[in-house]
């Protein structure tokens, strides 16, 4: 357990649960009609815990983007509650300390650019948070060089690709020294090569330096490094478990609208062709070999 101080609150925190959903429900608030919405979310809880790689996956109007918006704080349960560390995100006192502890990456990078200069751009938060200059130029200098885009600290941003872009909305976020960074759907609107590099530098941030990550997409190939993968429905969990073992479930992801990996795919189909090929091989290395070995047992 970890005692918090703050503003002259004491607030006992589990040092291994960084988020935690209870119950929650959001309705959006509608204009007219006569019968209430439909929840974005309903009767969610789910635990977040430091260190993990988890990915949420659901297609459009599932409610995973509503649910990142939740975990610090842009949007506030109707039913239920969120704690970040054990702070309740209804709390409007520790708001700012709830958004620095978790970082929002939105899908739409012009949203997060504020400054004409790249290197300004990322130093806004730390600034706004009271930062020491010193640190300041240091964090800006290590940030843009683990997103890969230190060369280009003096550009404009309006000037840059969208993965570019992308990369200099990360490191803005990262400039806050996060200890969670939810990303919503960061991929939406890049190319295959921005896709890459972004999915990359997320991977990166899990496996190397240790961070908290939760990444809302629904393109299935993203979330295949995921220590876990939860698939919304409909404003609930509909799977909860590792990536491997939610993909063996082919016939219920097709139901609820999702395509599985290619590779998952293709053994699935050469199953129903009489393989006996396992469904948890995610990579395409892992499945190209698993298919010789079924091949050349054949002869």
């Amino acid at each position: 357990m970890v005692v918090l101080c703050l503003k002259g609150m004491v607030i006992v925190l589990d040092d291994t649960i960084i988020i935690k959903a209870e119950d929650i429900s959001f309705f959006y608030q509608e204009d007219g009609g006569e019968s209430p919405p439909a929840p974005a979310i309903d009767g969610l809880s789910l635990e977040i815990k430091k260190g993990t790689f988890t990915a949420i996956l659901g297609r459009n109007g599932s409610g995973k983007s509503t649910l990142a918006r939740q975990f610090n704080g842009i949007l506030l349960p109707t039913g239920g509650r969120v704690l970040v560390y054990g702070m309740d995100t209804k709390d409007e006192k520790i708001s700012l300390e709830i958004r620095r502890r978790i970082g929002l990456v939105f899908q739409n990078p012009d949203n997060q650019i504020v400054s004409n200069v790249v290197e300004e751009d990322v130093a806004f938060a730390p600034e706004n948070l009271g930062f020491p200059p010193e640190e300041i130029r240091k964090v800006v200098d290590e940030v843009l060089s683990l997103v890969g885009m230190y060369e280009y600290r003096e550009h404009a941003p309006h000037l840059l690709s969208g993965g570019q872009k992308q990369r200099i909305a990360i490191a803005g976020v990262l400039a806050m020294k996060p200890e969670c960074v939810v990303f919503d759907e960061p991929t939406a609107m890049l190319d295959p090569k921005g896709r890459e590099d972004v999915i990359q530098i997320i991977r990166d941030l899990g496996e190397f330096y240790n961070t908290t990550v939760v990444l809302i997409t629904h393109h299935m190939e993203e979330t295949v490094s995921a220590d876990r993968l939860i698939v919304m429905d409909r404003g609930k969990i509909a799977l909860d478990g590792p990536p491997a073992e939610i993909f063996t479930q082919v016939d219920r992801l097709m139901e609820l609208g999702l395509a599985p990996p290619k590779t998952t795919e293709l053994m699935w189909e050469l199953n129903r062709r009489g393989f006996d090929l396992p469904l948890g091989a995610l990579s395409e290395r892992e499945c190209a070999e698993e298919i010789f070995k079924a091949l050349t047992n054949d002869r």
